[in-house]
């Protein structure tokens, strides 16, 4: 059997901020009582996660508390081997709190350079925002690709921004030579993967509902189109009903590309290697199929 903490990997869907550890929010924020955070880290549904999420970036106020985060989550990378991360930063709430994104990038990105592990940087806007804020967030990610910004996304709640509102900012981004993801298809339907493949996404986030839809499996099979899947994170959030109705299995099985990832480690409780452990031991992947995972983590990264 092999062992997951020696298998190298690379993670490409983690949020800087979803990586906030319960003890680094108790220094950034030392009124905070440890039930209080404690309770903030568990969550009903989603939308009590996105309250949950809102919640901890607001402790988040300066570009020394965004770098504190940022090396903590070096520091965790490099203990599970991972070699190289793309991270989320997300751009919208940053901007939507005014803040200094381009100063809390650099500082960020700063942090994450002591750990050797390489990383490059993805700017998420936040769909229920709407267009006019994402292209603010996508300009910032164009004037910062030559410091290690490589794409854009949308996080945020699908349901309320749908992703055809982009669509002319995907457009630019893309002739600016960023890359395109969308998190989509993780709490409404296999629709919203469509939509999110339509308007250029190059990567799903999540994308579980295409499970649903036995067109949309064979087109991102055939078109070797990836699912960037988080088995704690939607068992947490409840975008499915339990683990063992995850369908990572049968989105694997279908011949989808799949890679794993953490989505936001801290809030979920989980690391990387704990995804592929969750795989091997409840979706009987076998050391050929989490090698296949490990090596598709590389394989769809966003720099060759």
């Amino acid at each position: 059997m092999i062992s997951v903490a020696d298998l190298p990997k690379a993670e490409l869907h983690v949020h800087l901020e979803g990586a906030v550890e319960p003890d680094l929010l108790g220094e950034l924020a030392p009124g905070l009582t440890p039930a209080e955070i404690d309770a903030r880290y568990r969550y009903a549904d989603f939308a009590g996660f996105i309250e949950s999420f809102k919640w901890v970036t607001s402790f988040l106020r300066t570009p020394e508390d965004y770098a504190r985060v940022a090396r903590r989550l070096g520091q965790r990378l490099r203990e599970q081997n991972v070699s190289y991360a793309e991270v989320i930063l997300s751009a919208g709430v940053i901007l939507w709190k005014k803040q200094d994104l381009p100063a809390v990038f650099r500082a960020a990105r700063e942090a994450m350079g002591e750990s050797g592990v390489e990383v490059c940087w993805i700017f998420d806007a936040v769909r229920q925002f709407g267009a006019g804020p994402a292209r603010e967030a996508f300009e910032m990610a164009a004037a910062l690709k030559q410091e290690g910004v490589v794409g854009i996304g949308l996080g945020g709640d699908e349901s309320r921004g749908p992703a055809q509102w982009f669509r002319e900012e995907f457009a630019w981004a893309r002739a600016q030579g960023l890359r395109l993801s969308a998190h989509a298809g993780e709490t409404t339907t296999a629709g919203s993967v469509w939509e999110a493949l339509d308007i250029g996404a190059e990567r799903i986030g999540h994308g579980i509902r295409a499970v649903h839809d036995p067109r949309l499996l064979a087109h991102l099979r055939d078109r070797d189109l990836p699912l960037e899947i988080s088995i704690s994170s939607n068992v947490a959030t409840g975008a499915v009903r339990s683990l063992a109705a995850h369908p990572v299995r049968a989105l694997f099985d279908a011949g989808v590309p799949l890679i794993l990832n953490t989505d936001d480690p801290a809030m979920f409780h989980t690391t990387l290697n704990g995804e592929y452990e969750l795989a091997r031991r409840h979706f009987g992947f076998s050391d050929g199929e989490l090698r296949q995972l490990a090596e598709n983590s590389f394989r769809y990264r966003f720099t060759r």
